[in-house]
């Protein structure tokens, strides 16, 4: 019987039943993670009274550390632990580090005692209360890391390519993964924050920590309905053999024919269940991996000196995405500007919708989210029903198209954000407020609503485009892993701009004290020009990702044909022509 889905099996397990269980998990971690995060300012400086410095210090610490652990999470799933396995424990860690920060907040001897009434200096959080607040950050973090980029890759496993009734389902996954955990960010920015504002924090965490709870219950349940994939070893060790073997054999000749290079299906057949790998034409120095001399045993070989062609060809596959990962990179810089400048712009901006209600400002992400998920339901009930009369694809358009498409409306925003900053500083100088930074300014928030849609509607194109490209192209073996890059991609962006704001900063001081993003007083900036390189900036990298995109290779595989390639003995090959 072979490894991981037998075929008897593969029938009855996975589709569509399993959705409900596995978006809950999902839901759940993002209402907990954004709803905890979107205020974790004020909880650190009203609750447990850190200084805004040090405040700002640990949700950067925190922000840093769990960007990189969906990386661990990733390689404990593809090496020994599976997906599954992998989701439940580290729910399981998220529940403990969510139960402790919750009862941080309810019991009053593990916080400082609320500050009295004309106080100046209220008292700190001590260092066992601090040492709460550090360990159940870390739960958090880690059970993030272990969700984040299985959870995706397990959903989508549970659409099997070789059955053509389920093959065509893994581009509507991704679309509705991503629209569910749009519409959680939204629950938890609104109704999640006004809850810690107003009602309180032990309802404001007990609530996604009780939500957490119940999804855990409800992913557990539904093991008997999943596909589950036998993890195949830590992909690591595999690329890194492919690598030594090249190099060992590096002076070596290539062979005149590929089909000399060592081929051994039992060996793989572990790590490739949906198919093996064929050869490509790219980078043949790592083909030398797969020369078989005297010295190697084809039936037993020392995976260090020789390597099969799939191995060679996983290697080259992860090789190939680098330069499409990095093209996503710029856009996330760009996003980020929401949560920065932009939240800077609608502080001074009229906010007020009635006589005595006016908009947070950091409420105005909502826009953001809403056009995001209206997108994403527009692309999937219209527009890709309207593509598909053109292009034949059932998916409508390929994911390097969908990203293209992001890329060119994320372009479009920051270019729109400049004039409007233009128009908010003509209205600050015709009201006479230029000097005046905390006075409002009589011109309508709505202005910015524009500049928050446009780059919603690219997150529905491009962010959904780069994570359908990272679980289709990557090595099967390594999806988890693959996942956990779009991630970092996020973490990376959100880096550059730290690095991008940095060096405007300083290299656009000028004596007489003025600068494009100055400290203090926005309206006496240069913010249209900081939008405006950054338009420029993203123009150079969609023409880079065109030149990537035009060049990228997808991955060719030799499929085995469920049943007419059992019975026959043949297999049929499909060269990357699912996108």
């Amino acid at each position: 019987m072979e490894k991981g889905y037998p075929n008897h099996v593969a029938r009855k397990k996975g589709g569509l039943v399993t959705m409900p269980f596995i978006f809950a998990n999902e839901i759940c971690e993002k209402l907990a993670v954004v709803g905890f995060n979107a205020n974790m300012i004020s909880y650190l400086t009203t609750q447990l009274h850190m200084p805004l410095t040090k405040a700002a210090n640990t949700l950067t610490n925190f922000g840093g550390t769990a960007s990189l652990t969906p990386l661990i999470g990733a390689f404990v799933a593809d090496s020994f632990a599976g997906r599954f396995w992998t989701i439940s424990v580290a729910s399981i860690i998220y529940q403990i580090g969510m139960i402790s920060l919750t009862l941080s907040a309810v019991l009053p001897h593990l916080r400082p005692p609320p500050c009295k009434l004309g106080d100046q200096v209220c008292e700190e959080a001590d260092s066992r209360q601090v040492a709460i607040l550090y360990v159940s950050l870390l739960l958090t973090a880690l059970g993030s890391g272990g969700i984040r980029p299985c959870v995706v890759a397990f959903g989508a496993d549970q659409f099997d390519e070789q059955d053509p009734k389920q093959n065509t389902k893994t581009w509507k996954y991704f679309n509705w993964y991503y629209f569910t955990m749009g519409a959680s960010i939204l629950v938890a920015v609104t109704v999640l924050v006004y809850i810690q504002d107003n009602i309180g924090w032990g309802w404001g965490l007990g609530i996604p920590t009780i939500a957490m709870f119940l999804s855990i219950i409800a992913f557990v349940v539904g093991y008997p309905l999943y596909r589950n994939l036998d993890p195949a070893g830590s992909p690591f060790t595999r690329l890194l053999q492919v690598s030594v073997a090249a190099y060992k054999k590096r002076k070596l000749k290539m062979v005149s024919d590929s089909n000399l290079l060592y081929d051994n299906e039992e060996l793989d057949t572990a790590i490739s269940l949906g198919g093996r790998l064929l050869h490509t034409k790219q980078m043949k120095f790592l083909d030398k991996a797969a020369i078989v001399t005297e010295e190697d045993s084809v039936k037993s070989p020392n995976l260090w000196r020789l390597n099969t062609v799939h191995r060679v060809e996983e290697l080259k596959s992860v090789i190939r995405m680098g330069p499409i990962w990095a093209s996503g990179i710029l856009l996330i810089t760009a996003y980020a500007q929401q949560g920065t400048f932009s939240l800077q712009q609608a502080k001074t901006m009229n906010r007020h919708l009635t006589n005595s209600f006016q908009i947070p400002a950091g409420s105005m992400s909502v826009f953001t989210i809403v056009t995001m998920l209206s997108t994403i339901a527009l692309y999937d009930r219209v527009l890709i029903r309207v593509a598909r009369k053109f292009t034949g694809l059932d998916r409508g358009i390929t994911f390097l198209q969908r990203m293209g498409i992001g890329f060119v409306i994320s372009i479009i925003a920051t270019f729109v954000a400049g004039f409007v900053e233009i128009k908010r500083k003509a209205a600050a100088s015709a009201h006479g407020l230029v000097d005046h930074p905390h006075d409002m300014i009589p011109i309508s928030v709505f202005w910015l609503v524009p500049q928050y849609s446009l780059h919603g509607m690219a997150e529905a194109f491009m962010s959904i485009g780069h994570l359908e490209f990272f679980y289709d192209q990557a090595p099967e073996s390594m999806r988890s892993t693959a996942t956990a890059l779009f991630w970092t991609a996020i973490s990376a962006g959100n880096y550059m701009s730290t690095l991008l704001v940095s060096l405007v900063h300083k290299y656009s001081a000028r004596a007489d004290g003025t600068n494009w993003l100055p400290n203090s007083n926005l309206n006496k900036g240069k913010l249209e020009y900081f939008y405006w390189l950054l338009t420029l900036l993203q123009v150079l990298n969609f023409i880079y990702y065109v030149c990537c995109a035009k060049m990228y290779t997808l991955k060719p595989i030799e499929v085995a044909k469920k049943e007419s390639a059992h019975e026959s003995g043949q297999s049929g090959v499909e060269l990357g022509n699912r996108v």
